[in-house]
């Protein structure tokens, strides 16, 4: 079975999001040796997760969408923009389209409930991914869990 055949698919049930956890950790924690007691957080519970799950039901990738209350702290209080964050691809799904994928679904995610715009803090090192996917980074770098960042903006 060639490894681009999967399926994206907002997370149904704790199954997937199990699934979308275990990526986070493989990528997060174990690649990246970001702590796994921040890696999990209070806004996974409310958030929108999108999964890319290859046919035959291994996980490839992930990321969420936090919208309204939830996502204000993170975007300047602005009701009308999401934040995509915790986006991971596995090491053997990477250069395959997976992460572009999944910031499509997200995004799609965020039009679906009245959105207009996504920001989110991306590794300095994906900043070009983003960029060439529409984003704009804005304000100074800053870190998170010892990882540099930027904020960007892509309005949909």
């Amino acid at each position: 079975m060639s490894p681009t055949s999967y399926a994206l698919r907002v997370a149904q049930d704790p199954a997937d999001r199990e699934a979308c956890f275990r990526v986070r950790k493989e990528v997060f924690v174990g690649e990246q040796g970001v702590p796994e007691d921040i890696e999990y957080d209070a806004y996974d519970a409310d958030a929108v997760h999108v999964l890319a799950i290859r046919e035959d039901g291994v996980p490839l990738g992930t990321g969420r969408l936090l919208h309204g209350e939830t996502a204000a702290a993170k975007t300047g209080g602005d009701l009308s923009v999401g934040s995509l964050g915790r986006l991971a691809v596995t090491k053997d799904a990477r250069g395959l389209g997976v992460g572009a994928a999944l910031v499509g679904a997200i995004e799609e995610a965020a039009r679906a409930r009245g959105l207009t715009a996504v920001d989110l803090h991306a590794q300095t090192q994906a900043t070009g991914f983003y960029e060439r996917l529409g984003y704009v980074a804005y304000g100074p770098e800053f870190p998170d869990a010892g990882i540099p960042h930027r904020a960007m903006r892509r309005v949909l």
